[in-house]
């Protein structure tokens, strides 16, 4: 059996060994290795897909221990879940520093039914790494529920709401991240703003009351009606699981209202164009989008490659295949 029906066989089966030896293909930048790529982004693009869920927000703000909550109560329910942990990177090595695989495992999400992943953000902003979404598909290829939980890095942390179908953003309370959405848009981003540590009493039920006054102001100011309108606030205590089943039942119905008005289908397919056009732009920079004729052109071949069932990642690696040849043959 070769290497690559071996991990689809694991794959299929939910198998922990042959998931992690998955990622550390998709995570092996050899350019030999290629091709058993593409061939496992387009295995796990034709698997079910369970239900990814974003978790961003400021450093500080909790992200970790709101993930340790989701995850108990995810399994208490009976939910196999996949984390995809974005750290920050080692100076040294580059790799991952693990403070968010410590702190979810040491919050006891440590069973057969847990799959965590830490990834190094590298020199990537936006809060995810290179690697991430592929690693995100492939997870939630044999998972019922993915996690993603990104570095932390502010107001430029957005490409989390490229590869989740519902986003959540964390706020911690008395941190003044209420008016910093009103300037950075990111009221565009959620599904559900969290407040967290909702033990600390008072601090959380005013954060509670200045992002429902943020959500007010952006109605008047331009921002979508129809989106703001359908952002949840809640209040959550990672550490005792308070407002913790209230928040997945929020998840839940959002999720059925995205799913009855075709809007998931929707976000999925905008968010694999906009994430492969990036891996494009990423690769070959302006010279090969201009060879390919131009960023529009360009998203318009990503779409149409989606639109007849290819892998936003695999459309991404054909597009910087052409733009590589195209740019070999100018004179």
């Amino acid at each position: 059996m070769s290497e690559l029906d071996a991990l689809v066989t694991g794959l299929r089966a939910r198998d922990r060994a042959s998931t992690a030896r998955a990622l550390n293909a998709l995570e092996d930048r050899r350019p030999e290795r290629r091709a058993l790529q593409r061939a496992l982004v387009r295995a796990a693009d034709a698997l079910p897909r369970g239900r990814v869920y974003g978790v961003t927000g400021p450093p500080g703000a909790g992200k970790s221990t709101l993930c340790a909550a989701l995850v108990r109560a995810m399994r208490a329910a009976g939910d196999r879940v996949g984390v995809v942990a974005v750290d920050p990177s080692s100076v040294k090595s580059g790799g991952a520093l693990l403070g968010d695989r410590l702190r979810i495992l040491t919050g006891g999400a440590a069973d057969e039914g847990v799959f965590l992943r830490s990834l190094a953000a590298g020199d990537v902003l936006g809060g995810l790494s290179r690697t991430a979404p592929a690693c995100v598909d492939l997870l939630a290829a044999v998972s019922d529920v993915v996690l993603v939980e990104t570095v932390g890095v502010g107001q430029s942390e957005v490409d989390v709401a490229r590869v989740a179908d519902l986003t959540i953003v964390a706020v911690q309370p008395s941190s003044g991240d209420a008016l910093q959405f009103l300037k950075a848009g990111i009221l565009e981003i959620p599904d559900l703003l969290v407040v967290t540590k909702a033990d600390l009493g008072e601090p959380a039920v005013r954060a509670v009351a200045e992002l429902r006054h943020a959500l007010a102001v952006a109605r008047e100011v331009g921002v979508d009606r129809a989106a703001a309108d359908a952002v949840t606030v809640a209040a959550v205590s990672g550490e005792r699981g308070d407002g913790v089943g209230e928040l997945l039942a929020a998840l839940d119905r959002r999720w059925d209202a995205l799913a009855a008005s075709n809007e998931l289908s929707v976000r999925r397919f905008r968010g694999g164009v906009a994430l492969a056009f990036d891996a494009v732009a990423r690769r070959v920079g302006e010279l090969g989008v201009e060879a390919l004729g131009g960023a529009a052109a360009v998203r318009q071949r990503l779409s149409g490659l989606l639109a007849i069932g290819t892998p936003a990642l695999e459309a991404a690696e054909l597009a910087i295949d052409d733009a590589i040849n195209a740019i070999r043959r100018e004179p």
